[in-house]
């Protein structure tokens, strides 16, 4: 298992708290977390957790990369996971991105072909759900975006996520509705 006393990773502030450690008593659930009014919805909402294992995957040529990660979580039997890195090569892609500045956001969806080198996989894996961003470049531009069905994979794409612990929930961390 790998722990620490605080890792921020992505974006996602991990602390393991030792049980009677002051405050929470140890990661917080999905069944933990109370209904809560607009009012209440904190600035900043965290989650304690453990990595118990790293998992590396690799797609092969023509793979559907958004395909080929759900396939990974299945087998590998993922339900929370952060997405620490990716790097590889892509034939085609096709992401989104937010495309306005007001509630509720929009999203602008775009597509192209390749070669394209991928620089950057990272994100979350939330109940099981990818949600993944990735940056990828040629010598003339580097593009980015939230990953979408039509990514497909050139030499391969290599994906390293860190496991979260069973009781460790990211149910709310991108539910846009809940602020």
């Amino acid at each position: 298992m790998i722990s620490a006393k605080s890792l921020l990773l992505g974006g996602l502030l991990l602390l393991a708290v030792a049980p009677g450690a002051g405050g929470a008593s140890g990661p917080l659930s999905a069944k933990s977390v109370p209904a809560q009014k607009a009012a209440d919805v904190p600035d900043a909402y965290t989650v304690s957790g453990h990595f118990t294992r790293i998992v590396v995957a690799r797609m092969k040529n023509q793979v559907d990369m958004l395909v080929g990660l759900r396939a990974a979580l299945a087998r590998e039997k993922i339900r929370n996971a952060v997405i620490l890195s990716g790097a590889g090569s892509l034939v085609s892609y096709h992401v989104h991105v937010v495309s306005n500045t007001t509630l509720p956001a929009t999203e602008a969806f775009f597509k192209g072909e390749g070669p394209f080198d991928l620089v950057t996989a990272n994100g979350y894996i939330i109940e099981g759900r990818v949600h993944c961003h990735i940056t990828f470049s040629n010598p003339e531009k580097s593009l980015g975006g939230h990953l979408e069905p039509g990514t497909r994979v050139f030499t391969f794409a290599i994906i390293t996520l860190g496991v979260l612990d069973d009781a460790t929930s990211l149910k709310r961390f991108d539910d846009s509705s809940w602020r």
